[in-house]
């Protein structure tokens, strides 16, 4: 591939780029509003029926729920319900439990998220049996729904990881370091998360189209959970960025082909923004941050947040592994000089778009404190602070030490206590991204 063909190659890419960024986000999910009982009432025997009410209309077959392991029957509110959001539940008598306890799964009309949740109800007097205790095989299903969603879980945490250092591993070789794009390990690097962002987002539309069926890993693979989940806006969403990754590959081959070259060409730079805003939207696009009064404030501010958390994870990746075994002085100044200030720059953002991505998704200080969702970004937070603590560290070192670093060329004693601090600050980030995969996952705590 040629230089002079680079920049007509890339035009696509970036088009469809340009396409993506002015899409719209995929809508907020179903919660349930409320239960008749009351979740938490004192009953005196088993109800017959227990009636469910939705913040959105939904479809009877999105609707399940289980008791004890058993899937019970779901019928649409036979009154009081105009908009199509409640359904009654038939609720079999409890085998001797004081406890009866509902897991409720519902899948968004529009855009196919899954949110699920318990009821339960104290009961007063023990229930006789009303048929033989469950078997096996009806305890399997939540099991093996549970089991699917943590294999989702991974998965978007690989995906985030590999976006990460994809896009900002681009970045960094773009702004930073065009020599680099020779370096083998930075190569390796590169394609490893291409590999890795495309299985990803392969496998993820599957995953979750079987989560929401609360279907099994059999289930996975079939082309009929594909074909389900692309009629919402979520699967389109997921076709979309697979097409991306593919484009990405276009913007990989022509760097390592070009190496420096290439790095420095302005039509692959461009091409390469284009790509890498593409897969960054269409990866916010999922999310939640469309929720809330002001949806356009979090999509933007989603987008901040990827693309830093991008540049600073994946500048960390190829400095640790790339530049700092080099042990060159003239790239130890420009390049660990230079990062320190991108950092710097991506913290910023990291923690002005995380501040309105909070009070967009979250909504209340109740909510943070009280819910699941809420305590999850609380821990997310919390190790955030660690990972800045050692990022001043570093940058303490930057300020102090890469001049003597520099003179010495390379010194390993010297890079020692630097290269430890930035080993531990990309441990950390990986445990943001594993808390991140988890929030995605989750419902909201409002």
């Amino acid at each position: 591939m040629t230089s002079r063909r680079l920049p007509r190659l890339l035009t696509v890419p970036a088009a469809l780029a340009a396409v993506l960024l002015a899409a719209p986000a995929a809508s907020a999910h179903t919660e349930l509003e409320s239960s008749s009982p009351k979740a938490g009432s004192r009953l005196a025997h088993t109800p017959a029926t227990v009636r469910l009410v939705f913040s959105e209309p939904v479809d009877l077959a999105d609707v399940r729920v289980t008791a004890g392991g058993r899937q019970l029957s779901v019928a649409r509110a036979a009154h009081g319900d105009s908009k199509g959001n409640a359904v009654e539940v038939a609720v079999p008598k409890a085998a001797d439990h004081d406890r009866l306890t509902l897991s409720w799964h519902v899948l968004d009309i529009e855009d196919g998220h899954a949110t699920s949740g318990t009821l339960s109800f104290p009961l007063t007097a023990k229930a006789k049996a009303a048929g033989a205790a469950e078997s096996d095989d009806t305890q399997a299903a939540p099991q093996d729904a549970e089991a699917v969603r943590t294999a989702w879980v991974a998965t978007r945490w690989v995906g985030y990881l590999a976006l990460a250092l994809y896009v900002g591993g681009i970045a960094f070789l773009a702004l930073l370091w065009p020599q680099g794009a020779h370096d083998r390990r930075t190569r390796r690097i590169l394609t490893l998360s291409w590999t890795a962002g495309l299985a990803a987002s392969l496998l993820a539309p599957g995953l979750q189209g079987a989560y929401g069926a609360m279907g099994t890993f059999d289930d996975v693979l079939r082309p009929s959970t594909y074909t389900a989940l692309l009629t919402t806006e979520v699967g389109i969403v997921a076709a979309c960025r697979v097409l991306l990754w593919v484009l990405a590959a276009i913007v990989l081959a022509a760097l390592l082909q070009g190496g420096e070259r290439a790095a420095r060409s302005p039509g692959w730079r461009v091409g390469a923004l284009a790509v890498g805003l593409g897969l960054l939207r269409t990866t916010g696009m999922t999310g939640h941050n469309a929720e809330g009064t002001h949806p356009g404030w979090g999509e933007v501010a989603d987008l901040v947040h990827l693309l830093g958390v991008s540049l600073w994870l994946g500048g960390l990746t190829l400095l640790l592994l790339g530049v700092l075994p080099r042990r060159r002085p003239e790239e130890l100044s420009a390049t660990v000089s230079g990062y320190s200030v991108l950092a710097g720059v991506s913290v910023a953002a990291i923690a002005l778009a995380g501040a309105v991505l909070t009070w967009q998704v979250v909504g209340s200080f109740d909510a943070l404190v009280g819910t699941g969702y809420g305590r999850l970004l609380l821990i997310k937070l919390a190790v955030l602070a660690a990972v800045l603590l050692i990022a001043q560290r570093s940058r303490g070192w930057v300020r102090t030490r890469l001049d003597i670093a520099v003179l010495l060329r390379g010194d390993r004693a010297t890079l020692r206590p630097f290269v430890y601090s930035v080993a531990a600050e990309t441990g950390l980030v990986l445990v943001v991204l594993a808390a991140t995969s988890l929030l995605v996952t989750s419902a909201p705590g409002r």
